[in-house]
């Protein structure tokens, strides 16, 4: 089959790697019809993480099942269904508790896994004409058949749970304000998942005119961090107080004020000050315990200078960790086919398998539009 294989930093090809298999009773393999490009392969593509030569990338991921295990029992050959990122095993301790980004079986020695990702155990990627599915009664969301909501249903493998599960993380409540740092897809989502949970105000901070532009689109008030400390313009229009919550949808590469270098804590400290005393932190932005190209031997190592003692003072709380996208995609999706919501506003680009290395180039460097990518494998090369 057809897929999107790492070669070296800055480098993706489109090249025959092996069919997938089934290898356990309660597998099945679906034929991906869609799947999307996310920012955190850029982690990968950039070489700041440990990823090796050879590995398929892809986390997001929809497709029609075409073999299915003996030992699967809620599912059918021809099932259109879309997956978590998170593999999960369904019955481990984290698992049970809804925890299924932090799964303890998957990946031995790690909680948790997912498809196509460095040290996420051995999941090959979705960026493919075919992928195995392990647990599928588990990990496995049945949607509608046909091909109605499918850019909309692509993003619930990721980035629409991940934004919920931000302002989840930092205990969003109707009638409150939220700070949402970062306005690329996963920031957006946050943003759009605010207003869907009754947010009174949403700030949407970034430097990028086009991200901003489509925060204000659907109603959230951009702010751009390389017109002035974002903190404080945001206490402007809080009365001083600053808001009642909010997210990190950036991550430990996240840019200074004047957009000319990282600042790895910048947005979590930027958070402390923008959040109002006793307020509440959701951190669903990627950090890493491991960043060879940080900018200094600490945060190669994930250390990061957060202002803990302000933090203290003012009473905050923060939470952390990838989404457990089991715990929402259920209802997220019913939500789409309700019409009460259409993330697929964030898609910029769907494009065949064969311009993934263009779209990888391009999202990279954020030129022509390039927001969110979803491919389609099947599709013939665009002229």
């Amino acid at each position: 089959m057809k897929a999107v294989v790492y070669e070296e930093p800055f480098s993706v090809v489109v090249r025959d790697v092996q069919d997938p298999s089934i290898q356990h009773p309660n597998d099945v393999i679906v034929r991906v019809t869609s799947t999307a490009i996310c920012g955190s392969d850029l982690h990968m593509y950039e070489g700041r993480t440990a990823a090796e030569s050879g590995i398929v990338f892809g986390h997001e991921n929809l497709g029609v099942i075409e073999e299915v295990g003996s030992g699967v029992t809620s599912l059918s050959e021809g099932d259109r269904v879309v997956m978590p990122f998170n593999v999960a095993c369904g019955f481990c301790k984290n698992c049970l508790a809804g925890r299924t980004g932090f799964c303890l079986t998957v990946n031995p020695g790690f909680a948790g896994g997912a498809y196509g990702y460095v040290a996420m155990g051995p999941f090959i990627g979705g960026q493919a004409e075919r992928l195995r599915v392990p647990y599928a009664d588990f990990n496995c969301l049945k949607l509608p058949p046909g091909e109605e909501f499918e850019t909309d249903f692509v993003l619930l493998a990721d980035i629409f749970p991940t934004g919920y599960h931000g302002c989840e993380l930092a205990q969003l409540s109707p009638g409150e304000s939220v700070a949402v740092y970062g306005a690329g897809p996963v920031g957006l989502m946050a943003a759009y998942s605010a207003l869907l949970r009754g947010a009174s105000k949403v700030f949407s901070v970034d430097r990028v005119p086009e991200r901003l532009a489509k925060a204000e689109e659907i109603g959230a008030i951009p702010i751009d961090f390389t017109k002035g400390d974002p903190a404080e313009q945001i206490k402007e229009q809080t009365g001083g107080e600053g808001t009642d919550k909010g997210v990190d949808a950036v991550g430990y590469q996240a840019q200074a004020h004047d957009a000319s270098h990282e600042e790895p804590a910048i947005v979590l400290n930027a958070l402390v000050e923008t959040v109002r005393p006793t307020g509440m932190l959701g951190v669903p932005g990627l950090y890493v315990p491991s960043d060879p190209g940080g900018p200094d031997e600490h945060a190669k190592h994930g250390q990061l200078l957060v202002s803990i003692g302000r933090m203290f003072e003012k009473g905050q709380q923060m939470g952390t960790g990838q989404c457990n996208v089991k715990r929402y995609n259920r209802q997220l999706r019913d939500l789409i086919i309700a019409g009460r919501a259409k993330p697929s506003f964030v898609v910029s680009h769907e494009l065949p398998l064969d311009q993934a290395p263009q779209a990888y180039e391009k999202f990279d460097k954020r030129v022509e539009g390039y927001t969110k990518v979803v491919l389609h494998p099947g599709h013939a090369l665009a002229a």
